[in-house]
């Protein structure tokens, strides 16, 4: 049966080995029936999508045209901000998810789709389709949960470098559509042998990616602002600014997506022989949903339906809406906690998910304004006392 984290109480210990199977049988059923409906008012919807996001950022580009007037400036950023969004999240994503390949239109086929992002389709097809989805939130398979660089977990030893998580993840929003391309490299682990540094397939990896950012750079940084001609600079800033308030947008929605308190983590023992039923269960327990309007679900590619989205990855996005109240009954009828809040409450959960594990554990919750001095005490004496010193004051606490 699937296992948790080494968790105290375990959120699925009221459930048989037949009942995850129930469940197993349920999903693949709700799935099928999704399968047979899609036809042509999913296709007109995904065209429609696409066809929205090409004209808003043609207008907002040709705003920026005359940028040195600042209202053009704003109107072409905003513009341009909510198209590079669009593009990543509801169309981009999706098409590479091969959510839309069943219509068989060699221009909206997750084969041939290339995205406004750093890392190549490809790429980002194996780091994501194929590793993060398949082992969701697995301590030490999801590389997605935390990105390699952070601590995410309890049961992951403290050391004095995860103090500077919360920076080097903010610094990682901003600049998210590299982080993601660096990830999709799993430079760690490439860059840390002779070996590996000089592997062929790795070194062509390298240079595609370089590539792609050498063409999303020339796009955004150089040909259309010198295409202001006169409004060069505020082009080139209104670029600037689309970029970051996208990998700002699409790094919070994903961090939503599987990072808030109360959203599960498992060992690496629990995908051994895991059956169906039990791959579904681990989707519908690391995964966290994000409430709101339609105009939300859309910005955010749909990912707001994040647990449905993990239960069916290939089924048109559009359609997890109307899916969502069916896969709620299911927890509900099993006793399983269905994880939803509003996007301000789920971003707050997550950072405070990143602030509290770059700290000891138990250290945030220990922490009153009278014994505050000898928290932070305690805290540098953690710091840099060594291994042993650590484990000595954790072990008093």
């Amino acid at each position: 049966m699937t296992v948790l984290q080494k968790k105290n109480e375990s959120p699925i210990a009221h459930l048989t080995a037949a009942d995850i199977e129930a469940i197993g049988r349920e999903l693949d059923a709700l799935r099928q029936e999704v399968v047979e409906s899609r036809g042509e008012s999913d296709a007109a919807y995904i065209r429609k999508v696409i066809a929205v996001q090409r004209k808003l950022e043609l207008g907002s580009r040709a705003a920026l045209l005359v940028s040195m007037f600042p209202p053009a400036w704003l109107v072409g950023t905003v513009g341009l901000s909510v198209a590079k969004i669009l593009e990543n999240m509801e169309i981009g994503h999706n098409i590479l998810h091969g959510q839309w390949d069943w219509m068989r239109d060699p221009k909206i086929h997750s084969t041939t789709w290339e995205w406004d992002m750093a890392s190549p389709a490809e790429q980002w097809k194996h780091s994501h389709n194929e590793l993060h989805h398949t082992y969701t939130n697995v301590i030490g398979k999801d590389n997605d949960l935390g990105y390699g660089i952070m601590r995410v977990d309890e049961d992951q030893r403290w050391h004095p470098l995860y103090l500077v998580q919360p920076l080097s993840n903010f610094v990682n929003a901003c600049l998210f559509e590299y982080g993601i391309a660096a990830y999709d490299l799993e430079l760690g682990k490439n860059l840390a042998s002779e070996r590996r540094r000089n592997d062929p397939a790795f070194r062509a990896r390298v240079k595609a990616v370089l590539r792609k950012i050498g063409k999303q750079a020339s796009k955004d940084y150089l040909v259309h602002p010198l295409l202001s001609g006169p409004s060069f600079l505020p082009t080139l800033a209104a670029n600037v600014t689309a970029n970051v308030v996208r990998n700002l947008w699409s790094h919070s929605v994903i961090m939503c997506g599987h990072f808030p308190e109360g959203v599960e983590t498992f060992e690496k023992k629990s995908i051994e022989g895991e059956t169906r039923g039990e791959w579904y269960v681990r989707q519908m327990l690391g995964s966290a949903n994000i409430s709101g309007s339609k105009a939300m679900h859309i910005m955010t590619g749909n990912l707001s339906h994040q647990v449905e989205h993990h239960l069916f990855p290939d089924l048109p996005s559009n359609r997890y809406a109307e899916i969502a109240p069916k896969v709620r009954d299911l927890f509900d009828r099993y006793g399983l906690r269905y994880h939803s809040a509003s996007l301000p409450r789920q971003v707050g959960s997550a950072w405070h998910k990143v602030f509290r594990l770059s700290l000891p554990n138990g250290w945030m919750a220990q922490t009153t304004p009278r014994n505050a001095p000898a928290q932070v005490v305690k805290l540098v004496r953690m710091t840099t006392g060594g291994a042993k010193a650590r484990r000595q004051l954790q072990a008093a606490a």
